[in-house]
């Protein structure tokens, strides 16, 4: 590193490489997905808070999860939406790194989320006589709160990790926000440490939370094939279906992305499945939710009747 270095104040993000006419196409497209993940979760966490019937432990966890997914969205679309109509709008230096921060906060309070709704159906299913009594409300506040607490720390020792580094050009960050190993890229100066913590983090954030979700499932399989009726095996494992799909979704391109081979061309391949996650995850969460579930349907109609003039 030499002595005649200039700090950098604001970043390019350079995106997707697509033609003008392509860019207005996804800016209306992405536009209008943006616009459903808002609808869809804003409906969720309004059915909510609104139908008794669904203050329930399953739905407290379900509006916290809807919560992360419009905030999730808010950090990244925005920005990304702005970049296709004009690439060369900067970001500054601070909005960056408040970007990269955010970002971690949702997604590692997401991740725990998920697990701790694994917790809750296991509960339900596997201990349905003693689940009142396990997931009350201080215990279901404690868990929600500990998942938001434990994400915004991990995300906090990400961030102080970045802050003392020097940042001294070029300035282009390849990606359509500023995720955080396509920031560290462009450091001057030596990142193994952050690198390291960042592989902890997968192992504690990643494959942690997926093995103990395995490992709850198998024993919610287990329960629900020891039950007699059809009806009633057929009942208890829609409760976990919708929860399996987002588990599946979320996980599965986090792995990719954080655990798999960072070189070459798979780069700009998970540099669109960052895409899927960060803008079609949050819309089809909402989706999987109310499109499987009964209690949802009900609540809406409940609603729809009740607001319809007689």
């Amino acid at each position: 590193m030499g002595g005649n270095q200039t700090s950098v104040t604001e970043f390019l993000l350079v995106g997707f490489q697509l033609s003008p006419r392509m860019r207005v196409l996804l800016f209306g497209l992405f536009s209008l997905f943006y616009a459903f993940t808002l609808l869809g979760n804003g409906v969720i966490l309004g059915l909510i808070s609104l139908d008794s019937r669904l203050h329930t432990p399953m739905y407290f966890f379900l509006s916290n999860l809807a919560t992360v997914d419009i905030a999730y969205a808010c950090n990244t679309v925005p920005q990304m939406l702005v970049n296709l109509l004009s690439p060369t709008q900067p970001i500054s230096f601070t909005g960056c790194l408040t970007q990269t921060f955010l970002f971690l906060i949702f997604a590692l309070t997401e991740s725990f989320l998920l697990v701790v709704m694994s917790y809750d159906r296991y509960v339900a299913i596997c201990l349905p006589l003693r689940y009142s009594i396990i997931m009350n409300w201080k215990v279901c506040l404690t868990l929600a709160v500990t998942c938001w607490a434990v994400g915004v720390l991990l995300s906090l020792v990400h961030l102080l990790l970045l802050l003392p580094l020097p940042f001294c050009g070029p300035q282009n960050v390849n990606h359509f926000f500023c995720e955080l190993l396509a920031v560290l890229k462009l450091a001057c100066a030596d990142t193994h440490l952050n690198k390291i913590v960042i592989m902890a983090a997968v192992v504690l954030v990643l494959l942690g939370p997926v093995s103990t979700i395995v490992v709850s499932y198998g024993h919610i399989l287990h329960a629900i094939l020891k039950i007699q009726s059809g009806e009633g095996r057929w009942k208890a494992f829609s409760t976990c279906s919708s929860h399996l799909c987002v588990v599946g979704i979320f996980y599965g391109t986090a792995i990719i992305m954080y655990a798999g081979p960072q070189h070459g061309d798979t780069q700009e391949q998970k540099k669109y499945l960052l895409l899927f996650h960060s803008l079609f995850n949050p819309m089809l969460n909402p989706l999987i939710y109310s499109l499987r579930n009964r209690e949802v349907h009900a609540a809406l109609r409940r609603r729809l009747e009740k607001e319809r003039p007689s």
